[in-house]
């Protein structure tokens, strides 16, 4: 293979790969088990610190996640993508909004940390074998306000425009329910 051919291949498998933690970030805030599902390996692993286990486990404490968490949006930064052959180092920063009820009402909170996953490409498939989160910092809000009907004073024109709260417009928007 000729070195134009390599580095576009090179550049391909690093699409892949992000392409699968932006995917993997969205199933996450929407607690959808196959858009989870289908970015680990069924025998991956994976350690956030409050949490460590396999993917069965992982997936039943992700989906239907903790009531008292509800809603997130993970914002991913740059990932820095170190290709060894059919595996992959990935460290890609994130921010984690989210809001909780601490049993005092609800709390807006954001963390800012750093994905490290290995990942493998099996059968041509990039997925992560292999996910450990480290926290930078957290920052919490204090007590959250409700922006459901508009924000910064001006209400909304329409039900949709305040997110998953109200039935997720982009999944209407992307073709998937009507």
């Amino acid at each position: 293979m000729d070195a134009i051919s390599e580095e576009l291949k090179s550049l391909l498998d690093r699409e892949k790969i992000r392409d699968c933690i932006a995917r993997l970030a969205r199933g996450e805030d929407r607690r959808d088990a196959a858009a989870i599902t289908a970015a680990y390996w069924p025998d991956s692993t994976t350690d956030y610190g409050v949490f460590a286990g396999s993917f069965d486990e992982y997936l039943a404490w992700v989906v239907p996640g903790a009531d008292a968490i509800k809603d997130t949006q993970h914002v991913l930064g740059q990932s820095v993508i170190e290709l060894q052959g059919d595996a992959a180092l990935v460290e890609t920063h994130v921010n984690s909004y989210h809001r909780i009820d601490m049993g005092a009402g609800d709390r807006d909170t954001l963390i800012g940390g750093r994905y490290l996953d290995r990942f493998e490409k099996r059968n041509g498939e990039w997925r992560i074998a292999q996910r450990t989160m480290l926290y930078d910092w957290y920052q919490d809000f204090g007590a959250a306000i409700d922006w459901s009907q508009g924000v910064m004073g001006l209400p909304f024109s329409a039900e949709h425009f305040s997110g998953r709260a109200n039935g997720d417009y982009s999944e209407t928007f992307f073709g998937k329910r009507a």
